[in-house]
């Protein structure tokens, strides 16, 4: 039997090669469907670990097997790979930050390098207790995460997988340093992607009168969205709009032929992110006419994510796992409007999915996710990779 002790004195004795395994991560982070070198770097982790490693088709992520050989229940760990397009800010709320990315424009400012550290921690701790439990555990590293662009391959190969279940984590800057949030139901919202071309006539910016001008056209788009929002939208409806990105033309004499508009929407119910996705495609494509363009909805204009919701009984699991471990550090959350790939594990198994807190003023972490100066308290590894271990062990020996 593995005890509550056991499993903090594996987690206490692994955490300073997670922090290196992060700190490395962090260092050379790599953009969504593009994570080659972090993907080779973690399969040479699992390998060294004797896990058994499987390739994803046509994707950077991968699975890697704990199998105890023993007759049992089959358990998924999931963390994601990428990064983000973010140039880090070398301080964070307080200080300098220890480590920073050096590559420019690219930054892991999600946490999902600290994600994959604690998956190999937790892998780790798991590999020193396998012969007190039975079954198998496939740790899950998902390309894409930020992009959507991963989650459907991965869920195609794990389909012949017989998972029980599938725990997932991510760090959250609202949470002090050992406190976790496990949801009974909702957690994160669905995401809706859109991104259209306006497509007009272009000419000499002396003769608009010529000319079928895309920016007047996106504006014009742009107006009618907001305004149908407060016709379309049923107000118990929890949904929102925004609107990311404006591109078109490169001079102030020059009128484009095309503008792009990228845009997001969440939502927390499924068919109402279905039915707000045709509205939103329906105002775009009559808004375009009235402005005498054409519009072109590129592959992102479609339904990214689900809204991720705990399974109820294995969040109840979850949260008994983590007080046993970790006394009085369950805090009661609201669910968060950003949006997670983690819910497309749903169609293979019950899940949960944690938040761990990352947030401390002495070290000047707190600061939020997608911003420059977000960083980590390293301690999280050893609060993560405690309570995934503990979880994994309950859930393959109860």
């Amino acid at each position: 039997m593995a005890t509550n002790e056991n499993i903090r004195q594996l987690a206490k004795k692994h955490q300073v090669e997670g922090c290196t395994i992060r700190d490395y991560l962090h260092q050379n982070p790599e953009l969504s469907e593009h994570e080659y070198q972090t993907s080779k770097y973690l399969k040479e982790k699992c390998k060294d670990l004797g896990l058994l490693v499987e390739e994803v088709p046509n994707s950077t992520g991968f699975t890697a097997l704990l199998d105890t050989g023993k007759e049992g229940k089959t358990l998924g760990i999931r963390t994601d790979i990428d990064a983000l397009p973010i140039n880090e800010d070398p301080k964070n709320l307080k200080t300098d930050k220890k480590i920073i990315s050096q590559k420019e424009n690219i930054m892991h400012a999600c946490g999902h390098d600290v994600h994959m550290a604690i998956a190999l921690t937790t892998a780790k701790i798991l590999k020193d207790i396998e012969n007190k439990f039975s079954g198998k555990i496939y740790f899950i590293f998902e390309e894409g995460e930020e992009t959507g662009g991963g989650i459907d391959a991965m869920v195609k190969h794990l389909k012949d997988k017989s998972l029980d279940g599938v725990y997932g984590n991510h760090v959250d800057p609202e949470l002090e340093t050992g406190k976790f949030a496990i949801n009974k139901g909702s957690v994160y919202a669905g995401c809706g992607g859109i991104d259209f071309d306006v497509l007009g006539k272009g000419g000499h910016g002396s003769r608009p009168d010529l000319c079928k001008s895309p920016l007047i056209g996106a504006v014009n788009i742009i107006n009618a969205l907001n305004s149908a929002w407060n016709n379309k939208i049923n107000q118990k409806d929890l949904v929102t709009l925004g609107i990311g990105a404006i591109n078109g033309g490169f001079a102030s004499n020059v009128i484009p032929d095309t503008c792009n508009v990228k845009a997001t929407f969440r939502f927390f119910d499924k068919k109402v992110g279905e039915e707000t996705l045709g509205f939103l495609k329906e105002i775009v494509e009559a808004a375009s006419k009235i402005n005498d363009c054409k519009v072109r909805f590129n592959p992102y204009t479609r339904i990214v994510a689900k809204p991720t919701s705990n399974d109820i009984e294995l969040a109840d699991f979850a949260r008994n796992s983590l007080l046993e471990i970790f006394e009085d550090s369950l805090v009661e959350k609201s669910p968060s409007f950003g949006s997670e790939s983690f819910s497309g594990y749903e169609d293979l198994a019950p899940i949960v999915f944690v938040k761990l807190g990352i947030k401390n003023e002495k070290l000047g972490t707190g600061a939020s996710a997608h911003t420059p100066k977000f960083d980590i308290d390293p301690d999280v590894i050893y609060y993560g990779s405690s309570l995934a271990a503990k979880f994994a062990y309950e859930f393959l020996t109860r």
